[in-house]
This record gives C-alpha cells, sequence and structure tokens, in this order.
C-alpha cells in the first residue's frame, strides 16, 4: 500500500533559471543537482526539477501546494523577489476555528504552484 509521497517531478525547459527560481527566490534547499535535474528537499519530501527526456513530458505539472506559517510576510518577500503572481491571498475555506488561506503563482517555467497558510480565528 501506498504510505507516502516520496518525490514531486517538475519539468523545467531551463534547468538553471529553475535552480535560480527554486534555490534562491522560494530558498528551498538543494539536494544535489546534475546537467538534467535538481533535487531539493521541502520538509521531507524531495522535489526534482528535470529537463524532460521525451517532448510527451514537456508540459506543465500538478500544482505544488508550499505550505508556509505566514502567508502575508511569505508573500511580500516572493513578490519583492519578482515572482509572478496570479492573485492575492485570500481565503479558500473556513472551517469552524479555522481558515485556509491561499495565492497562486508561476515559477520561470510556466508551471502553477501556491503557497498555503491554516490560520486559527
Amino acid at each position: 500500500m501506498i504510505k507516502t509521497v516520496g518525490q514531486i517531478g517538475v519539468p523545467v525547459k531551463d534547468l538553471d533559471r529553475a535552480l535560480d527560481f527554486y534555490k534562491d527566490k522560494l530558498r528551498l534547499p538543494l539536494l544535489f543537482n546534475t546537467d538534467s535535474m535538481a533535487f531539493f528537499d521541502c520538509g521531507g519530501l524531495r522535489v526534482l526539477l528535470s529537463l524532460p527526456e521525451k517532448e510527451e513530458f514537456a508540459h506543465s505539472s500538478s500544482v505544488i501546494y508550499f505550505q508556509v506559517e505566514d502567508l502575508n510576510t511569505t508573500y511580500k518577500y516572493l513578490v519583492n523577489k519578482d515572482v509572478h503572481f496570479i492573485d492575492e491571498p485570500h481565503v479558500v475555506a473556513k472551517m469552524e476555528h479555522t481558515e485556509t488561506w491561499m495565492v497562486f503563482f508561476k515559477d520561470t517555467e510556466g508551471n502553477t504552484h501556491a503557497l498555503m497558510s491554516e490560520v486559527q480565528v
């Protein structure tokens, strides 16, 4: 049976450009890289950036939802790093005393991802 997700692959067109974005802007720790792949750690989950081996794999990835403690502070930090956001932080769900906030952004390769935070109210 499946126990956990061990790695998420994100296709990229320009590995050097993507390395800069994920390492310097998102500040994910780089584990190691080769000439066609880069592996980052995101709280124990590996994020693999890779140049597609075949054209059929050269399309945008699934949305990765990056959990953050303070959505507004992280959002402002990344705006100052010229990260392209699609929207502004907003509530997507309310459950009893918890609000789930999100904001969506594009990486340098055209993939859409999100920042998310759960806030006690």
